[in-house]
């Protein structure tokens, strides 16, 4: 008798550690997506924001005149960022990335000076750009306006749909695992069916019985999270550790909502599915279970 409760007992054991894997699994999968989904929305702005306005001034315009007509777009909605190349500038980094001196052979400079323009990313779309540059052309200190509006457009059309399809995705991987891990804890309890009739016949109530099945899917639940979060810090941080300037994508509000995320469904599906699956034990008559 004491073999069979070790055998049964190691059995169980066995069971909950592979429930826990499983579990686990789907999670990291899930928590993928939802940290997907997060970091997207910056990938967005910082891609947008990062798409440049080259705003190329008068040759009439001289230095301090420059720089006050930066410091007076500045104070526009659209501005993110603006630095000043002046002609001298200009003329030193195409220099060293043609290897000889254009001014030598030409007797001048033939390089403006600009300003580069980074745009605040609500105003990153083809139909702001064209505004913008309308009215900078207004200003005598610009001689003209250059942007990419088709990498602009480009870049805003490949992010919705990369939306689109994470979201897509997450409705499929919810629905997925919550079939995956309810098969595997219908599977646990099924091996105890036999247990639940018993506890049913000595007059024990379905709250009473399901009890401890919820505690175990509550443990299950909590260990597969946490071994899920603990995946997916270690592949963030590997991620960090290539390639460190992912930090400007990533922030703690993204890693605090991907946990939660994680915590969450672990908890929701391992509890629901746990009182799913005793429910339907316990609304089976005795002949049936013989059946199954």
């Amino acid at each position: 008798m004491k073999r069979r409760q070790e055998k049964t007992g190691h059995r169980q054991g066995v069971q909950l550690v592979t429930l826990c894997i499983s579990t686990s699994m789907v999670l990291v999968l899930l928590g993928l997506v939802v940290f997907s989904v997060q970091t997207s929305r910056n990938l967005s702005q910082w891609v947008k924001e990062n798409l440049t306005v080259t705003v190329i001034l008068s040759d009439k315009v001289g230095t301090d005149e420059a720089r006050q007509f930066s410091e007076n777009l500045y104070a526009r909605p659209f501005s993110k960022n603006i630095d000043y190349i002046s002609r001298e500038q200009a003329l030193k980094e195409q220099t060293e990335a043609m290897g000889s001196d254009p001014s030598e052979f030409l007797g001048m400079n033939p390089f403006p000076a600009t300003l580069e323009l980074q745009l605040n990313s609500d105003y990153a779309n083809a139909d702001s750009l064209t505004w913008i540059a309308d009215e900078l052309r207004k200003n005598k200190e610009v001689a003209d306006v250059a942007y990419q509006v088709d990498l602009m457009d480009s870049v805003n059309r490949n992010l919705a749909k990369l939306n689109i399809l994470l979201l897509v995705l997450a409705l499929l991987l919810t629905v997925i695992s919550f079939s995956l891990i309810n098969n595997t804890v219908r599977l646990s309890v099924y091996s105890r069916r036999f247990l639940i009739h018993t506890m049913k016949l000595v007059g024990a109530s379905w709250g009473f019985i399901r009890r401890p099945f919820m505690k175990q899917g509550l443990m299950v639940g909590i260990i597969a999270a946490l071994l899920a979060i603990m995946a997916l810090g270690a592949a963030i941080y590997a991620l960090y550790y290539y390639e460190p300037g992912i930090l400007r994508i990533i922030t703690w509000r993204e890693l605090l909502i991907t946990a939660l995320s994680v915590l969450v469904f672990g908890l929701v599906i391992t509890l629901t599915c746990s009182y799913v699956s005793v429910n339907r034990f316990l609304k089976m008559p005795a002949g049936e279970l013989y059946k199954i």
